[in-house]
């Protein structure tokens, strides 16, 4: 009978245990983008797969993830990166009661959805994030090395050596295991000599590229490091100023236009030259003899202003003179008769 009932209690204990991992996958978010590999706990992520609730998602040295959870919060997984989905507490508002995330190595951006900020936080090994409805990015190195840069919102951590508050865009601080911790100062391109991984913060320095609003934020003039767009930049400058170069030769080929140009002005101008030095004899001939003649000071009337410039008026004076003479040769002949 104790045999029966032993039976019985195992083979209970078994469909329980075979229940409580389903139990215990909870869907709490699903795949947004997948680039090169990621995986989870059942193997490869693809687009709308759906992570659960204690499970670790990996991405490989060129991987990249993006997830969204329930209640709307958004979470990016850069490359070389391990994450596990901690506490996941959902309840009917479509929010979480508690969110809790524990990264272990990589880079990771963060944005905050409709849950109360207080249900947010993300485990480092140098520390702990505390979440003030907020969006940022962070890295955790191989040493446990962690940096946080503020997007958006206000942040906290606090770890061994005591809590920092980060409340401006741009704000980063660097915290290590033991307890080292900088002050919150405005972060630049020397942190990634700080942190001695030239591929950290890759989401700011523009080494990988996010997808939807979640890839909107960023910059802090971070992207001035990214190798990919130092090589976008170089060859414009030397196309650039090849058009320029070729406009002073054909400025100079302007003139050369004009020059075959320059005989013909002289050519049609010899005509005009030589008029008026035929003409000058012809109109000075006329003018000469009515200098040194006394005739044609007069005109036929006898009034000033006919200056006797005709050849024909010089000819009426002498045929006048010629007819008086006549006259006074006929009345002389005339009395000479009457007198005989």
């Amino acid at each position: 009978m104790w045999g029966w009932r032993s039976v019985s209690v195992a083979t209970l204990c078994i469909a329980l245990n075979g229940a409580w991992p389903a139990l215990a996958a909870e869907p709490v978010g699903q795949a947004v983008v997948v680039k090169t590999q990621v995986t989870g706990q059942s193997g490869p992520i693809e687009v709308d797969t759906r992570v659960h609730r204690n499970e670790r998602i990996k991405t490989s040295q060129s991987g990249l993830g993006q997830f969204v959870f329930r209640d709307g919060t958004k979470l990016a997984v850069g490359w070389g990166s391990s994450v596990v989905i901690d506490k996941y507490v959902f309840d009917d508002s479509q929010s979480v009661k508690k969110l809790t995330i524990r990264a272990a190595k990589g880079t990771f951006r963060w944005v905050s959805g409709n849950s109360n900020s207080s249900a947010y936080q993300i485990l480092t090994p140098a520390g702990t994030i505390g979440v003030r409805g907020t969006a940022f990015d962070f890295y955790v190195g191989p040493d446990g090395t962690t940096a946080i840069v503020l997007l958006n919102g206000a942040a906290r951590f606090c770890g061994p050596g005591g809590c920092r508050q980060l409340q401006q865009r741009c704000d980063c601080v660097v915290a290590k295991p033991n307890g080292d911790m900088s002050a919150a100062r405005r972060v630049d391109p020397s942190i990634l000599a700080t942190l001695g991984n030239q591929r950290a913060l890759p989401f700011l320095s523009g080494n990988q590229r996010l997808a939807g609003g979640i890839g909107m934020l960023g910059g802090c003039n971070m992207a001035s490091v990214a190798p990919e767009r130092k090589d976008r930049t170089r060859p414009p400058p030397a196309v650039a100023p090849a058009p320029q170069r070729q406009d002073p030769p054909q400025r100079q080929a302007e003139p050369q236009k004009e020059r075959p140009n320059k005989p013909d002005k002289p050519h049609h101008d010899k005509p005009h030259h030589d008029r008026p030095h035929h003409d000058k004899p012809h109109h000075d001939k006329p003018d000469r003899p009515d200098k040194h003649d006394g005739h044609g000071r007069h005109d036929d009337d006898g009034k000033p202003g006919n200056h006797g410039l005709d050849h024909r008026g010089h000819e009426r004076h002498h045929d006048r003179d010629r007819d008086h003479d006549n006259d006074r040769n006929h009345d002389r002949g005339h009395n000479f008769n009457r007198g005989r």
